[in-house]
């Protein structure tokens, strides 16, 4: 038996329901991989599954931190790998389902963040940054480290300060790290699954429902809690999608119906980035859901493929 399923899709592809199903069919529990739903307080805006939509199967990596809070990839990861590790040393299946690739990948690859230590470095490059602007310091990561210079965009603060502070405290590249963390083998062998339409339309159908629903479970409400706690506007938390389109309108710069079609563009756009990014992965088993399907459909599609996997 493999231990571990991946499920993998675009926004309001069904991953949630899927990896419940299989949960309960395989004796599994499911760790989140959404960097959204990971945020207490953001519910409705992160389509974070109700317990009523949990059926009764274990969920973790959801709520473990405040929206004030950073988080990151290496952080994550630092969270996520104890839990894949109990679930599997008791014996249970571990279903891993999420949007967020990157967060995916690099658990089941066991990329390595160790922590640098408190040296000051991050806040002296913060300082400097302040002082010479992005355009300096995205100029001083080229002379550094060319490759990564020309992927960032000016307005990626938080990743050129990211690849300074990796080659000032150790003297190596990001993009090096990167190349020689890629060239390792992985540490586990998921049985990947991936959602997706066919047509894309459909997709696109779900998107647009799904935000109407969420405006009518009270995303606005929502959005003006998370005001009301002293959430910053410019957190990293309320810029994903759901919440930034809607504080345009809470300030008065587009009415409620024009930040619900940016929501649902915005969301398309971010479905279409998804799957290139998991379209990459060769060892995913597409499962693709045509006009008239159901999710008990799909759901025979997934066993059959696990039953040839496990066998």
């Amino acid at each position: 038996m493999n231990s571990i399923i991946c499920i993998a899709g675009p926004t309001a592809s069904g991953k949630t329901a899927l990896a419940v199903e299989l949960a309960k069919e395989t004796n599994g529990e499911v760790i989140s991989c959404d960097s959204m739903q990971i945020y207490r307080h953001m519910d409705i805006g992160t389509a974070k599954p109700t317990r009523e939509e949990m059926q009764g199967i274990v969920h973790h990596m959801l709520d473990v931190a405040e929206p004030g809070e950073e988080f990151s990839v290496s952080r994550y990861c630092a969270m996520a790998d104890p839990i894949l590790q109990d679930i599997l040393s008791r014996g249970k299946r571990a279903i891993i389902a999420g949007g967020t690739g990157l967060y995916m990948d690099s658990l089941i690859r066991g990329n390595d963040f160790a922590p640098f230590p408190s040296t000051g470095m991050r806040q002296k490059l913060e300082r400097q940054a302040d002082e010479a602007g992005m355009e300096a310091m995205l100029k001083l990561l080229g002379s550094i480290d060319p490759e990564s210079a020309q992927r960032l965009h000016l307005a990626d603060r938080k990743r050129i300060l990211r690849a300074l502070e990796v080659y000032y405290e150790t003297g190596e590249t990001i993009t090096a790290h990167n190349a020689r963390t890629q060239a390792l083998p992985p540490r586990y062998t998921p049985l990947w699954l991936g959602l997706d339409f066919d047509p894309r339309q459909e997709l696109y159908r779900r998107i647009d429902l799904r935000v109407g629903l969420m405006l009518e479970a009270g995303l606005e409400q929502e959005l003006h809690r998370l005001l009301a706690m002293g959430i910053a506007p410019g957190s990293t938390a309320l810029q994903a999608i759901g919440y930034k389109e809607f504080l345009s309108a809470l300030e008065g710069r587009a009415t409620l119906e024009e930040a619900a079609d940016q929501v649902r563009q915005a969301s398309r756009h971010y479905a279409k980035r998804q799957l290139t990014w998991f379209r990459r992965n060769k060892a995913i088993h597409w499962l693709l859901r045509r006009p008239g399907q159901t999710q008990e459909e799909i759901l025979e599609q997934a066993r059959q493929v696990l039953l040839n996997f496990d066998n």
